[in-house]
């Protein structure tokens, strides 16, 4: 299949791609193309349009390409940065190695080398492997546009199934892991096969352990609902509760029942059901373990 005929322009500020993106009808924003490329040679909508007259580049814009720890803010993900900028960051590695390795977990090195973290979360496809952990983590979005700026919790990004809240105009141009007390994380996919895969289910857990006691804990799962969602009620379960295999279990019984998945080609919804227990309790077992991010 070949592309359709398209403009293409690539602004040195978001400023200029926001402005870009409100004067052209038809415009979208060309981040690691990953997705979009796929779709258009494809012939299928982008943004609910049938092809984009327009390519807005994010390439010269090269602030959104940083990877870096803000004292006082936490670690701060432009959003033009690479899932493999993020798979063999310094930064992540030392402080949350559970991001890392699920950037590493998503697609082939050559995908991985093109595909951005924004472009992973605005694309809102549910099996996304980011935003669980992210989510997890307490990350936020940073929106900017030619009218200003705003910051979201990143889980109230997602509209539902390759639909976000973005306004016409604005551009995630961060992704930031707040400072937190939590002492360790994890991210758990299963995938139909070793490389390249989408999840069928994957779950993230971050938590604080005091002794032999969760005295906080986040959990969000990815692939078994329209969008990546937070387990509450897992969460609520396990917080001040000793780490033991009878409470583990108890809670993957509530994650079980918790998440919200579907029949498709990949997995049937009691397989993905079972399979979100399993990955729970894997989770929050590796997240103790880990005595640091």
């Amino acid at each position: 299949m070949y592309l359709p005929d398209f403009d293409y322009y690539a602004p040195e500020s978001v400023k200029g791609v926001s402005e870009m993106l409100l004067e052209r009808e038809g415009s979208v924003i060309l981040s690691g193309g990953t997705d979009l490329m796929t779709k258009m040679k494809n012939g299928l909508p982008v943004n609910g349009m049938a092809a984009p007259k327009a390519l807005i580049s994010l390439k010269n814009v090269h602030r959104m390409k940083k990877i870096e720890y803000v004292k006082g803010k936490g670690v701060v993900i432009g959003g033009a940065a690479t899932c493999n900028d993020i798979a063999y960051s310094e930064i992540l590695h030392e402080r949350y190695n559970s991001v890392s390795g699920a950037a590493q977990s998503m697609a082939a090195n050559q995908v991985r080398n093109a595909g951005t973290v924004a472009g992973n979360i605005v694309a809102a496809v549910p099996s996304a492997d980011m935003p669980p952990i992210l989510i997890a983590l307490n990350a936020e979005a940073k929106l900017e546009s030619a009218k200003g700026e705003r910051v979201l919790p990143l889980e109230e990004v997602f509209a539902g199934p390759g639909r976000t809240v973005l306004e016409r105009g604005e551009v995630l141009t961060e992704v930031v892991i707040p400072d937190q007390a939590m002492t360790g994380s994890a991210y758990f996919k299963y995938a139909l096969r070793k490389a390249g895969a989408l999840a069928v289910v994957g779950v993230a857990a971050a938590l604080q352990m005091e002794g032999g006691v969760i005295k906080d804990i986040r959990v969000a799962f990815g692939a078994v609902g329209p969008v990546p969602m937070r387990a509450p009620k897992v969460e609520a379960f396990l917080k001040g509760k000793e780490a033991t295999e009878d409470n583990l279990d108890a809670a993957a019984d509530i994650a079980r029942q918790e998440c919200k998945p579907i029949t498709d080609h990949r997995a049937s919804e009691e397989y993905r059901r079972d399979m979100v227990g399993v990955f729970t309790k894997r989770a929050v077992k590796k997240a103790i373990a880990q005595g640091h991010n």
